[in-house]
């Protein structure tokens, strides 16, 4: 079940992808998730505007290990020119893919015209698909939404402007930018865009487990499958979807596991920030990977207050 594919001359072994999240996809995450299974990693979004004015909170989003190939550097933006030089500036970084995000449904995004916002504007899209693929010589993938709301789905149509674009692969998260995360996927977005398209097509949305990623890949007969939230506190669905797909199965982790995970992501944090920033850093996560645990919320509480790594050890291996 689990299907290989190339993006341009990329391989993607397995066609299990990570998807991008903002201030959650940042390269200690990547670096589990590849460990755990993810064929494909996407850094978190990068403004094409924000490398232009040499922002300086822009250089930590950009960095890749050398064992995260392949890796996608995603790109956001609404100016084409803008975006198709900085992406030719940007090009001789140590990242595989260019991906170009048209999924964001952040107020602050999409109200600067960019993310989802661009769905609206397929004549934009094109200009800046067609700019984009002409500055760069490695390939470029589209991330879309089934569409702005339910008065304009036009996943099929952009997707199709995308690949007479020369984009070498779209990734279709099947709700509108309405529903944000929401309600549920509408797969059927994706089986219509593989349907008629000659690129490869990466199914998103509501693939939390084997079972669904089995159900998505038989209904919609996408290439492959990108995981996003699904992710978050739980790096190990990469293993357990490879697993299912090859007739495993993979038991959830243990207790002692989860916190031997918390501490190993901590301190691949604490590789790239300081101790007490990346103890922050790690509080959203540690909310994840302990969610449902007995006693989960008490924890969440207590490890709000802490502010050492060695005092977020003790307290995990207390509980």
């Amino acid at each position: 079940m689990l299907k290989d594919f190339k993006i341009g001359n990329i391989n993607i072994e397995g066609g299990l992808c990570l998807g991008p999240m903002a201030g959650v996809s940042d390269l200690p995450f990547r670096h589990l998730c590849k460990e755990m299974g993810a064929s494909l990693l996407v850094t978190e979004m990068v403004s094409a505007k924000a490398i232009y004015f040499k922002n300086k909170n822009t250089e930590p989003l950009m960095k890749i290990d050398k064992g995260e190939h392949p890796i996608a550097l995603q790109l956001f933006g609404s100016d084409p020119d803008i975006i198709a030089q900085m992406a030719a500036s940007i090009e001789e970084r140590d990242f595989d893919i260019f991906d170009f995000n048209m999924g964001c449904p952040v107020p602050k995004i999409v109200n600067n015209g960019e993310g989802s916002a661009l769905m609206k504007n397929p004549k934009l899209v094109e200009e800046i698909l067609t700019k984009l693929v002409k500055s760069v010589k490695k390939p470029v993938t589209l991330k879309i939404r089934k569409g702005f709301n339910d008065d304009n789905i036009n996943a099929v149509e952009i997707a199709k402007i995308a690949e007479a674009s020369g984009v070498s692969a779209v990734a279709v998260h099947a709700r509108t930018r309405e529903q944000y995360y929401s309600g549920k996927a509408d797969w059927s977005i994706i089986k219509d865009v593989k349907s008629n398209l000659g690129i490869p097509v990466i199914g998103n949305g509501d693939v939390v487990d084997g079972k669904s990623a089995k159900e998505m890949y038989e209904y919609t007969g996408c290439d492959g499958i990108m995981i996003a939230r699904a992710a978050r506190g739980n790096p190990w669905i990469f293993k357990e979807i490879r697993g299912y797909l090859n007739g495993e199965i993979i038991e959830k982790p243990e207790k002692d596991e989860i916190v031997d995970m918390i501490l190993k992501h901590c301190k691949l944090q604490m590789q790239y920030d300081d101790e007490i920033m990346a103890i922050r850093k790690m509080r959203k996560h540690v909310a994840w990977y302990t969610h449902g645990m007995k006693g989960s919320s008490a924890l969440r509480d207590r490890v709000n207050h802490v502010e050492r790594y060695d005092e977020l050890e003790r307290l995990l291996r207390s509980v």
